[in-house]
């Protein structure tokens, strides 16, 4: 017998609506589909009734079957957040660059000395794929905690074939294990690793000829990503390898223009990449490209705010019809925070970006940036029950408090997996 539950009567039901075949961009964000005193109906793991509570009674008197209902009066129903931009399976630390950078070292220094990615690297390679998925639960499991339901999940710290498909199969394990779900990124050019220092091509042929056939073969990943900037992968590297993915059925994504003004807005334009994700120096050119081409901004202020840096220019972007999403960017060095909702307080304080564009970039957009708009995003009928329920009368204190979890209740797949702020072991 299928299982029905009903959130009853909740303050406000944050759609976000009417995106689910393009990322909303320009004023679209704005527009978040607000019903007051709504209720949603879900029926298995799907949803089948968003609207007022009268219609809500009157819709599941006609289900059969027992009714499992969470009260939501004074609280805010929003779909699952979405993370689309993580390095979340490491082995390590790195606290100690934190004073590094205090005391005035760039963080391109920091990994010409062996530091950064370097560093991490080295520990996630004496890391055992079981050690690997152990540590990064705990990270899943505070993730959880702050409303996240999806994540995408980047490699990149490995650096030799067997390190690389180590991560990945990692991941394809968690997502299998734990509530919230995995989309797999392969980003093997993340670093120039200390063996090819001096020679910088021959792993990026490596990356082409022996990494990305066999992501591909074994199905590890969905979409391939290059650290596009200065000191680590050119423009023309990164144009070779995301081309040689895209042949092989790995969608594109960018790590581009974080640290100087590198043309990686551009290549993503040029390429049809997915996303574009820093654009801290993105060029006015490098934005109207993406515009038209239809890239996603995925903007990164935690990893700015993290590294005492100017953040990336949202409201530019969004004036300029870019469509923007937000992420945590956990990682270990440059932002090591689960808390997505810490970010969309920051992504209002520090880029300007209003409480109703925040919420778009976190759900629609931050879905269409891993390709899954179709499933997950937006709370509408026949969509996967993924929904936060916030401790909080409207939408706009969840970034009038800062750094506050009001996360009361998750529900994931139709299933509560979190209440009141803990998580059930189910």
């Amino acid at each position: 017998m299928t299982e029905i539950l009903y959130i009853k009567r909740a303050s406000q039901v944050i759609t976000v609506s009417e995106g689910s075949t393009r990322p909303k961009s320009g004023q679209e964000m704005s527009e978040i589909g607000v019903i007051e005193n709504g209720s949603v109906v879900v029926e298995g793991e799907q949803i089948t009734f968003v609207g007022s509570d009268a219609k809500a009674e009157e819709y599941v008197s006609t289900l059969n079957g027992p009714v499992t209902i969470i009260n939501a009066e004074g609280k805010v129903l929003t779909p699952g957040l979405i993370d689309p931009h993580t390095h979340i399976v490491f082995a390590g630390s790195r606290e100690k660059e934190l004073e590094m950078r205090l005391k005035g070292a760039k963080y391109i220094d920091i990994l010409k000395a062996g530091g950064g990615i370097l560093h991490t690297t080295t520990k996630t390679r004496e890391a055992s794929e079981e050690q690997l998925i152990e540590e990064s639960k705990k990270r899943l499991n505070r993730f959880l905690q702050y409303g996240v339901t999806t994540i995408e999940a980047k490699s990149g710290y490995g650096l030799t074939v067997e390190d690389e498909l180590k991560q990945l199969r990692a991941a394809k394990r968690l997502n299998e294990q734990h509530p919230i779900d995995l989309i797999s990124t392969f980003m093997g050019a993340h670093a120039v690793p200390v063996e090819y220092k001096e020679d910088p091509d021959k792993f990026v042929q490596l990356v082409v000829e022996e990494m990305l056939p066999q992501v591909a073969q074994e199905k590890l990943a969905e979409f391939c990503d290059v650290f596009c900037e200065e000191g680590v992968f050119t423009v023309e590297q990164s144009e070779y390898i995301l081309e040689e993915g895209k042949k092989l059925g790995l969608a594109p994504k960018i790590h581009a223009d974080e640290i100087v003004q590198f043309g990686g807005a551009e290549l993503a334009a040029k390429v049809g990449a997915v996303s574009a994700d820093h654009l801290l120096q993105a060029s006015d050119n490098g934005i109207r490209q993406m515009a038209e081409k239809g890239v996603i901004a995925v903007l990164l202020p935690g990893t700015a705010f993290f590294l005492m840096a100017e953040p990336a220019n949202a409201r530019k972007m969004i004036e300029a019809g870019v469509p923007v999403a937000l992420s945590t960017d956990r990682n270990p060095g440059s932002s090591p925070t689960e808390s997505l909702p810490f970010i969309m307080n920051l992504a209002c304080l520090t880029m300007k970006m209003t409480p109703e564009e925040v919420l778009t970039a976190c759900t629609i957009n931050a879905a269409h940036a891993i390709n899954k708009a179709n499933e997950i995003g937006s709370i509408e009928i026949g969509k996967k029950a993924d929904l936060v329920l916030f401790d909080a009368v409207n939408y706009q204190t969840l970034q009038y408090n800062y750094a506050v979890n009001l996360v009361d209740t998750v529900v994931k797949n139709g299933k509560v997996v979190v209440e009141g702020g803990a998580i059930i072991d189910n």
